[in-house]
């Protein structure tokens, strides 16, 4: 059965089984991280008939992704420490992949307008609720010791998907819209 009825007045459970409200800064950073898969979930399948391994580079995203969320969900510190944890070797991952796709791509001289087509725009909606989430888990980190490398994951997600998208206008041949006043 799909319903619990158990969140009815307000409540969820985290990791552990401890009830808080729906609306805690804990819930709130593992809530946005959750929207952020869904939506990369797309943006794979988007990119899921486009040369270039990327419908795989974003699947793993989501596997980190799940791994985060069970870490924001999780306030009991002995559970937590034997959860799987996302080792730094997933950040610098990131930063090989974005260095690699900015290598194709011409200099930025001026702010990009989200869009240019469907997948890049899908993948600047991906870029914003990462910031999001990033957000939410700046503020949790103010009432709780958060590990630094979820900041740092999706920080630098965000520049990833930042340059995907521009890639996904440019390997067309499509022009960006780029902000100019």
């Amino acid at each position: 059965m799909i319903y619990t009825k158990t969140g009815d007045g307000g409540t969820t459970s985290l990791v552990g089984g401890s009830r808080v409200s729906k609306d805690d800064h804990r819930v709130e950073a593992y809530g946005t991280v959750d929207e952020l898969n869904s939506h990369i979930g797309l943006l794979a399948e988007l990119f899921r008939p486009e040369p270039g391994g990327y419908c795989d580079e974003l699947k793993a995203v989501q596997r980190n992704l799940f791994t985060l969320q069970t870490l924001l969900a999780t306030e009991d510190a002995d559970l937590y420490a034997r959860l799987p944890q996302l080792p730094l070797e997933e950040v610098e991952i990131l930063e090989r992949q974005i260095d690699t796709i900015s290598d194709q791509l011409p200099k930025l001289r001026s702010f990009v307008i989200a869009g240019g087509n469907v997948i890049g725009a899908q993948c600047h909606v991906c870029r914003t609720v990462c910031r999001r989430a990033e957000r939410r888990v700046v503020t949790l980190a103010r009432e709780v010791r958060i590990d630094e490398t979820i900041q740092r994951y999706l920080n630098r997600l965000s520049d990833y998907l930042f340059v995907l998208g521009r890639h996904a206008v440019v390997a067309k041949g499509q022009q960006e819209d780029l902000y100019t006043n």
